[in-house]
């Protein structure tokens, strides 16, 4: 993984540099002490995958620089002392995708990081599955519909842009998530004007054998088992994200757009209140329709791009 970072103070980039290194998180290849000395051509020249950018700079601050660097196809992270609602939100707008306080935490730093790239790596996997199925199902560009083509890989697009609205897209689940739209719609293509959804049962089954690629019963029953939990615990996660985002705003619109629609309220309520006097979410009361949630997120990944 490739970083650079764009902060005027050098014992910043320094530190950084250092931390990134020591925790083996990939390399620095390059630096700036401004804003007005990067653009897109220079990032891609660069090859970098993350971009650290400092928010406040003497000639372009980071806001500005990040409004100008829009088509990025890397990763960026913010880093300042300024914790405003606004001015977090104004960078997240921008397509920031996480938020690093000065002064310097060594641990927050590598938390951080390493969550930006296990969602980069996810992104480039889940590329390199679409291409390696396209080739093992024997349907190959020329070969398949281009609609239907386009259609599946508008569907785990807009699958990913859900998972990442709900805070589970970095979750090991996610995967099996992706897998199972997949799994959906290729189903409802086989089964055109049939009204009946397989079961959960048959879900998991069914992904489970083309992960594997075998029909040996005990290996297959071991990846369900395996599967399940890492879903659910993929979707505990967004239940968690949901309830801390109306702790701190009752009428944040993801909260509003999400927590009643993916969710049973009576749920969301129970982790917010869990959240809010700091219970162990090991011992969490709130419970997770699993089934509700799979069906939601089809559905509704299917709606934002009118299949």
């Amino acid at each position: 993984m490739r970083f650079f970072i764009v902060d005027d103070d050098p014992a910043i980039r320094s530190m950084l540099a250092q931390i990134i290194e020591d925790a083996d998180l990939g390399v620095i290849c390059g630096e700036a002490e401004d804003g007005m000395n990067i653009d897109l051509d220079f990032l891609e020249w660069k090859r970098v995958d993350i971009l650290l950018i400092d928010l406040l700079m003497p000639k372009r601050d980071g806001i500005e620089t990040v409004r100008e660097l829009r088509g990025f196809n890397g990763k960026m992270v913010m880093i300042s002392q300024i914790e405003t609602k606004e001015m977090i939100a104004e960078a997240y707008s921008y397509g920031i995708e996480y938020y690093v306080t000065k002064p310097i935490n060594r641990l927050e730093v590598i938390s951080v990081l390493k969550k930006v790239k296990e969602r980069l790596l996810l992104e480039q996997s889940i590329e390199g599955i679409q291409r390696s199925l396209q080739v093992l199902s024997g349907h190959t560009p020329a070969q398949a519909s281009k609609k239907d083509a386009e259609s599946e890989s508008n569907l785990l697009s807009s699958t990913k842009f859900l998972l990442t609205e709900l805070g589970m897209i970095s979750e090991n689940g996610s995967k099996d998530l992706l897998a199972i739209m997949d799994s959906l719609h290729q189903w409802e293509k086989e089964n055109a004007g049939d009204n009946r959804f397989p079961s959960m049962k048959e879900i998991f089954i069914r992904v489970a054998t083309l992960k594997l690629n075998t029909t040996d019963e005990s290996q297959i029953n071991k990846e369900v088992k395996a599967a399940e939990q890492r879903v659910r615990r993929a979707i505990y996660q967004a239940l968690t994200h949901l309830a801390s985002l109306g702790l701190t705003d009752y009428n944040n619109p993801k909260f509003e757009t999400y927590a009643a629609t993916f969710f049973d309220f009576v749920e969301v309520r129970k982790r917010m209140m869990e959240l809010e006097s700091k219970t162990d979410s090991t011992i969490s009361t709130a419970r997770i329709n699993t089934k509700k949630f799979l069906f939601v997120l089809y559905f509704e990944s299917k709606s934002r791009i009118g299949l």
